[in-house]
């Protein structure tokens, strides 16, 4: 069984449907007529640094789309043309705040020291098991210098940051448990076999006979069992995978949480181990 998710619509707005050719001047043309009195082309022209030719041009695109027109000696977009132009500025604010998100630029920080390490002495970044940590050393994506000594397992402040932390976000597994054998004893034997095989990843179940079942398998290992769609979230953004446990009957509306662009790559595993399927959203 495969599981897919259709096309994700957003892949074609923001920074991504602006590599069509004349997307930003359509915008920019749409802004100007709707942010100012416009009775000449050659004033929007100076305003986009185009010729009068190449805002002509871009007007009558507009005009065949629907979008833009003359009135009352004006040029002014349409109804659809102020929508359009809401739609996708906020779509493209979206976009980059996501993207600007994702880069985490900082002028100094804090991480976890993960050896000694001598004040003022260069050290690399990294994310580990889901914390910034810091290692001394020179050969890295991300840099920077020690402002005091620290010892292992202290907070080391480090400045003078240079690059990007790579960030490569885990998968997130749902591990189905048959409901006609959920409550068998060897159903639980092999459940806690294997969440123990996934020492590294955060524990979570879905609905309360799998959290239950979850909570005797795992040990003393907590078990998420409230917000559990943030949890792997954001333990995915920071490279910690993550199980959930639930029963099959419930994986589909669990499944279904996980709508949407933004959501963690999703892979479906039963409890005898094979993967059956998986859901990507980007």
């Amino acid at each position: 069984m495969t599981v897919r998710r259709d096309a994700d619509p957003a892949r074609s707005r923001g920074l991504g449907a602006l590599r069509r050719g004349g997307a930003v001047s359509d915008l920019l043309f749409l802004y100007v007529c709707t942010t100012r009195d416009v009775a000449q082309l050659r004033d929007v022209a100076g305003a986009l640094g185009l010729s009068v030719q190449a805002a002509s041009h871009t007007f009558r695109g507009l005009s065949r789309r629907g979008l833009a027109e003359v009135r009352a000696g004006r040029y002014r977009p349409t109804i659809a043309g102020v929508d359009f132009l809401h739609g996708t500025l906020q779509a493209l604010a979206s976009d980059l705040a996501e993207r600007l998100e994702r880069l985490h630029i900082v002028a100094t920080t804090q991480a976890l020291a993960r050896g000694r390490i001598a004040a003022g002495a260069p050290v690399v970044l990294a994310l580990e098991d889901g914390m910034l940590s810091a290692r001394a050393g020179t050969d890295g994506a991300s840099r920077g210098i020690a402002r005091g000594a620290a010892r292992p397992g202290e907070l080391v402040e480090v400045e003078r940051l240079e690059g990007i932390v790579p960030l490569r976000p885990a998968v997130v597994e749902l591990l189905t448990i048959p409901e006609a054998t959920a409550l068998r004893p060897a159903t639980g034997r092999e459940l806690a076999r294997a969440l123990a095989a996934r020492r590294g990843a955060i524990v979570a179940a879905h609905g309360l006979e799998a959290f239950l079942l979850a909570g005797r398998a795992a040990g003393p290992r907590p078990v998420a069992r409230f917000g559990v769609r943030a949890v792997v979230d954001e333990a995915s953004r920071v490279g910690v995978p993550s199980t959930i446990v639930v029963l099959d009957r419930d994986a589909p509306q669990l499944l279904a949480q996980f709508a949407g662009s933004s959501s963690p790559r999703i892979v479906v595993v039963p409890l005898d181990g094979t993967r059956r399927g998986r859901s990507r959203s980007r």
